[in-house]
């Protein structure tokens, strides 16, 4: 298990530290962002501190914190203090950040783009970003840019800003075919709005600013449907790619999943709102599904906080790859922390259907789910093979009371962990043979919850019969559901200080 999530007693004269951490891939000419896992005391938390060159900074209460107004290529040391209860404080190691060059500017204006949303600017944001030298900048400004699909390349930055809108096309001759993964298999699709290249490996790609990425996907969707060329494209994809960092963007509407990675490592979402569903104003995409916020996708170290997602289906759906040819691939989504983030429609945090690669170390803390039928769901039906383990969900809030979904066979539970996921009817006692099919759960950990459903069952467990989740421990949880709770085929359920409640009329 994966030594952040080692319980540590806060004892008197324990040297206690803070695990924190800089990701590379925050390190812009201005910014760098520093996370923290949260110490395991037994005293109170007020504040954490960070400081920097030995002055002290800011004083928050979340697990990251962005600073900000840096100088180009200089040297930072980081430093993350709590200040507990009792005048105590406990320290991280200094962390030693270098930010970047101050990048060369390419406007979209300086290559012909012209705003307001009716003249195709495809050619003109391409050449920009062709263009573009090592560490270099496309520059997207003020107004709307109808532009079809574009393809970023290694070494350089996206930056839209504020009042900028990248909108894609509603034409599908913008949108050539490409072999990407969707629903765990290699497919044709349509180009999503921003790419890569396919078949070619990628390093340090970010997208940011305080602008808009638009993927028109209400009535792009219905056009790729009717076609049937290949899958519907995404708003953002992102394959094969080392280093991928997206900031303060706003991505929304998009044909199919919002954003997604496919075999990238070193991935952070920081400040991301992701709108699936509903555009700001509330008013919801017409004929919009399989509308997921962020799939990272055969993708390892990522990292997801402060950001808010509204989406149509699973807010975050962690994935990799899907039966024999998931297994064959065999690349893993690991390492993945998500924190301080809030979920405000669709179905939460996602592990699996498509897991035959396996999924592990994950770890989901100090979230907000608002209008969410499932906080969390681990799906890993047979067939499938692969292995989701070692889990962990900690201080969520969580709260439903729509009922425009009830339980199904797709969805079952407030906290749903489930292997016979899709399934109408399914006997959980007929034992099946077991071999590379067989999915395996186990090693999952949920701590200091509530949550209230009016759609379902509060708690769903359902292992194989022939393959039971093992080892669930789930402490100082308070839920409430149309139902309470379902608990089969499970080895080893550890129960703490938990209290379940039905509103059943």
């Amino acid at each position: 298990m994966n030594n952040r999530y080692h319980v540590m007693e806060c004892k008197e004269n324990e040297d206690i530290k803070i695990m924190a951490r800089s990701p590379i891939e925050t390190w812009t000419y201005s910014s760098v962002a520093v996370l923290w896992d949260k110490p395991e005391v037994d005293k109170k938390i007020s504040e954490y501190e960070v400081y920097v060159d030995g002055s002290l900074q800011v004083c928050c209460e979340t697990s990251s914190y962005t600073l900000e107004n840096l100088q180009p290529q200089q040297i930072y040391s980081i430093q993350i203090r709590a200040r507990l209860e009792e005048d105590i404080v406990i320290f991280s190691d200094e962390i030693v950040v270098t930010t970047k060059k101050m990048p060369k500017i390419n406007n979209i204006l300086d290559f012909g783009a012209v705003q307001g949303g009716e003249v195709l600017n495809t050619q003109m944001v391409q050449r920009a970003i062709d263009l573009c030298g090592e560490g270099d900048c496309v520059y997207v400004p003020e107004g709307i840019f109808l532009t079809g699909a574009i393809y970023l390349k290694s070494n350089m930055t996206l930056f839209i800003e504020k009042g900028g809108k990248l909108l894609g096309s509603e034409n599908l001759v913008d949108y050539p075919l490409m072999k990407y993964r969707f629903e765990g298999l290699e497919t044709e699709c349509y180009a999503s709005l921003i790419n890569t290249r396919e078949a070619k490996r990628h390093a340090n790609i970010t997208i940011m600013g305080e602008g808009t990425i638009d993927a028109s996907g209400s009535s792009l969707r219905k056009k790729e449907l009717k076609e049937e060329a290949g899958k519907p494209g995404r708003a953002v994809c992102i394959r094969n790619t080392v280093g991928v960092y997206l900031k303060d963007i706003t991505i929304r509407q998009s044909p199919a999943w919002c954003l997604h990675t496919i075999y990238c490592k070193n991935v952070s979402l920081n400040h991301v709102q992701i709108h699936t569903k509903y555009d700001e104003a509330g008013e919801q995409y017409q004929g919009i599904s399989n509308g997921d916020g962020f799939d990272p996708d055969s993708t390892s170290n990522v990292n997801v906080f402060q950001c808010m997602i509204a989406s149509q289906d699973d807010c975050i759906a962690i994935k990799s790859g899907r039966d024999a040819e998931g297994r064959s691939v065999g690349i893993p989504s690991e390492h993945i922390w998500i924190a301080d983030c809030e979920f405000n429609s669709g179905f939460g945090v996602a592990l699996g259907s498509e897991m035959s690669g396996d999924v592990r170390d994950v770890s989901i803390t100090d979230c907000i789910f608002k209008e969410v039928y499932s906080l969390v769901t681990i799906k890993a039906p047979r067939g499938r093979g692969g292995i989701i383990e070692e889990v962990k969900v900690k201080s969520i809030k969580h709260t439903n009371y729509s009922l425009e979904h009830e339980d199904c066979k797709w969805f079952r539970g407030a906290i749903n962990i489930d292997q016979f996921y899709g399934h109408e009817k399914f006997d959980d006692t007929n034992c099946k043979a077991i071999s590379e099919q067989t999915a395996i759960i186990r090693n999952i950990y949920m701590e200091d919850i509530s949550m209230e459903t009016i759609a379902g069952n509060a708690i769903y467990i359902m292992g194989l019969p022939e393959s039971p989740i093992r080892n669930i421990y789930l402490k100082n949880i308070v839920a409430k559901g149309k139902h309470g709770s379902v608990i089969r085929n499970v080895q080893n359920l550890n129960l703490d200080n938990v209290r379940i409640h039905t509103n059943m009329e």
